[in-house]
């Protein structure tokens, strides 16, 4: 077996067999990754740990929690995301200030970004977003810039979003896991392709005069989330009209959830195996031995009858 590019660097980090067995039998890479990284840099907090391995802190808190269940840890609990961001002493964000090159830099974008040098408070929000959440500083410059872009769309030139706004976008982040810079620009990018598709699947549908509530937006992005293209959703569009007189957003669902249970996703896929039910002809009448009734002479006459008038007219 050919090992070039496989040998480790001359300086040791030094592991017990008994411990190294654990995290083999483990089976958890980010329980072996949080290990091996405090035995070789030490104990440092918890923002950092996130940022360091690209972990998110309830990642960081489940392979902490499995670590110590090995008795390979002791000490340094580290909470999950409660939804609020915890209070930090002017004192100890000036402190860190000092100390870490990454947020000095986070702060003075952000103060770029809204324009104003930012009060205590959205400080203490601007730290705990780097702190806590422990997005890596990079990751935030691309969200303080996502959201100003964000702003101005929606609002119009001028607007800056709020350091609320700010919060509650980096817990969406963190909950999905973004803590790199591709996973942030492949989250941008994907945005602003569900947008492209509600706004064109939004005329398509004929709502031109008015903008889609947030029912029918959820409804939309459901099923572009599904993988269904606008020709697709126009198809159970069609179906829906022509089945109820109008556009009726449950009964389109449940025509697009019925494709997605099928695994039909294409128009061709839909067209092959989801053909509508089309009236059936009226059975023939049957006599009495069970056989087909034969038109009687009268019915002759009468048809006759008939064709003679419509000739005549």
């Amino acid at each position: 077996m050919d090992n070039r590019g496989y040998a480790l660097r001359s300086e040791l980090c030094s592991m017990s067999a008994k411990d190294v067995d654990k995290l083999i039998d483990c089976g958890d890479g980010d329980c072996a990754l949080l290990y091996i990284y405090l035995l070789r840099r030490g104990v440092t907090s918890a923002g950092e740990l996130c940022r360091a391995l690209g972990m998110t802190r309830a990642r960081m808190a489940a392979a902490a929690d499995k670590l110590r269940a090995m008795g390979l840890l002791a000490g340094g609990e580290l909470g999950r995301d409660g939804g609020e961001l915890p209070e930090y002493t002017a004192e100890e964000i000036v402190r860190r200030s000092g100390e870490d090159e990454g947020f000095r830099v986070v702060l003075a974008e952000c103060e770029r970004v809204l324009g104003h040098t930012l009060s205590g408070a959205d400080t203490r929000a601007l730290f705990g977003i780097y702190d806590y959440l422990g997005l890596p500083a990079d990751v935030i410059l691309l969200l303080l810039n996502h959201c100003s872009e964000e702003c101005r769309r929606k609002y119009g030139p001028g607007r800056v979003p709020t350091m609320r706004q700010l919060e509650k976008e980096a817990y969406i982040w963190v909950n999905r896991e973004i803590m790199t810079l591709e996973q942030a620009e492949e989250y941008i990018r994907s945005q602003a392709a569900m947008r492209d598709g509600v706004e064109r699947l939004r005329r398509a549908l004929g709502i031109r005069d008015r903008q889609l509530s947030p029912t029918e937006r959820k409804y939309i992005e459901g099923w572009l989330a599904m993988g269904y293209s606008t020709e697709a959703i126009e198809m159970a569009y069609d179906r829906t009209v022509t089945n109820t007189g109008s556009l009726k957003w449950s009964y389109m669902d449940s025509i697009i959830r019925s494709w997605h249970e099928k695994g039909l996703v294409t128009c061709e896929e839909i067209e092959k195996g989801d053909v509508p039910r089309r009236r059936q002809a009226q059975p023939r009448r049957q006599n009495e031995n069970g056989g087909t009734t034969m038109p009687s002479s009268e019915d002759f006459d009468r048809m006759k009858q008939l064709y003679e008038k419509l000739k005549k007219s």
